[in-house]
Order: C-alpha cells, then sequence, then structure tokens
C-alpha cells in the first residue's frame, strides 16, 4: 500500500472534501457542534487547476452552499502569512458582498461561514477552537448581525487539548489531521464519516496523478516559504 498523502496539503483537502460534500457537511457539523445541522447541497468551486498549484500565495478554499443558502468557506492553512488575519478577514467580507448584483436588497444576503483548520497556533491563550462574530463589546450577547462568522482551529494545539463532550466529534477530525499515518489512532475512531474520509484518503493516495500533484503543491509550498 502507498504511503498515505497528507490530509492538511490544500491540494489533497480539496480534492477529498469538493468532492464528497457529505464528508464536507460533516466536518463543517463537528466544528460548529452548537449550530443546527446543515447539509452541502452544492460545492461552488470543485475545479483544481493544476496549473495553479505552483502559484504564489494560491490558496485552494472550498465554498459551498446548504439547503438554506449560507455559504460556507473552508480552508487549510499549513503557513502563516504575516497579514493573515487581514486576508481572512477580507474574503470573508468579499464573499459576503459577492452574493449581491447592483441594485438588490441587502435582505436577499444569505450568512457567510468561514472555517480555517491552521497547522501553526496563532494565540498565545489555551484555546484551540476560536468563533469570531460582530458582537457588541462590552454585552457579547448582542449580536449586530449572523451575517459573518468565522471559525479558527489551530489544530497542533486542539491535537493537545483533546477536546472532550460536545466536542469529541471534532476531536476524531483533529486527530484525523494529525495522526493520519498512526493506525493504532485512526484504528480507534468509531466515528463513521472520519472513518470514510480515512478510506478516501487511501484511495486518493493510490492514484499517481494525485501523489504527483500532491508533491508539486508541496514543493511550491516549500518555494514559497523559503522566498
Amino acid at each position: 500500500m502507498p504511503a498515505l498523502l497528507d490530509p492538511k496539503n490544500d491540494f489533497v483537502f480539496k480534492r477529498l472534501f469538493a468532492g464528497a460534500p457529505h464528508l464536507l457537511a460533516a466536518l463543517i457539523n463537528a466544528v460548529r457542534s452548537g449550530e443546527a445541522p446543515v447539509e452541502v447541497v452544492e460545492v461552488l468551486n470543485p475545479r483544481i487547476d493544476a496549473a495553479a498549484l505552483t502559484g504564489q500565495f494560491i490558496v485552494l478554499d472550498v465554498l459551498a452552499r446548504d439547503a438554506a443558502g449560507q455559504l460556507f468557506n473552508i480552508e487549510m492553512q499549513v503557513r502563516r502569512h504575516a497579514d493573515w488575519p487581514l486576508r481572512s478577514a477580507y474574503y470573508l467580507a468579499r464573499t459576503l458582498a459577492n452574493q449581491l448584483e447592483s441594485g438588490e436588497d441587502y435582505a436577499q444576503l444569505k450568512p457567510v461561514i468561514g472555517i480555517h483548520l491552521m497547522d501553526f497556533e496563532l494565540f498565545e491563550q489555551a484555546q484551540a477552537h476560536w468563533c469570531f462574530e460582530l458582537r457588541d463589546r462590552h454585552h457579547s450577547a448582542v449580536v449586530l448581525t449572523a451575517s459573518l462568522q468565522l471559525h479558527l482551529i489551530e489544530l497542533p494545539k486542539a491535537d493537545r487539548l483533546r477536546p472532550a463532550g460536545q466536542a469529541a466529534v471534532l476531536a476524531d477530525w483533529i486527530a484525523y489531521f494529525e495522526h493520519w499515518q498512526e493506525d493504532t489512532i485512526m484504528n480507534a475512531i468509531t466515528h463513521a464519516p472520519v472513518r470514510q474520509a480515512l478510506q478516501q484518503l487511501q484511495a486518493l493516495s493510490a492514484d499517481e496523478e494525485a501523489q504527483r500533484l500532491a508533491f508539486v503543491r508541496e514543493r511550491a509550498l516549500r518555494d514559497e516559504n523559503s522566498e
């Protein structure tokens, strides 16, 4: 059996989840365990341009829409850019604004939810899952609008903290991204979507073209970091 590709490689991540909306929905629902579960009905950007894999600062995100029209932008981030928080806020706001044509009513806007899985630690606090919304500074229960929401998950820190209880399913996904090569840990996971994601990863890893493109992407990211 060939060595498994790294699911944190953003090319591999997009191939896995853009082609399996039910697994994408399971990941979204694990991150947003306190919210009503969603069903992904459409991945809006499923294609991957092979020529773009070598480009600098290319983001291979997954943009999806659920049955209620909400938009979800899911990214795997393996490197920390100096202006990363600004870039994240910009793309989230642009996704919201791009829903309307000139003259259309603001009431047509659907919420935009960002989910960024980060293979680095961004904050010093002992917390790994962050959810940013437009709330009042002094009265956090008062929300201006639910139109923008950004979840950040620091994978290395989350792996150390090992969420429990309601977040146990999210812990299984974190283990998948952090320990995909470790049979003992993977065999202990019983959550069906994570096990399916592992099977998808095994199948993708056996594809020679996918192996080549994953290597191309990994090399481009290393070159980008070097520069």
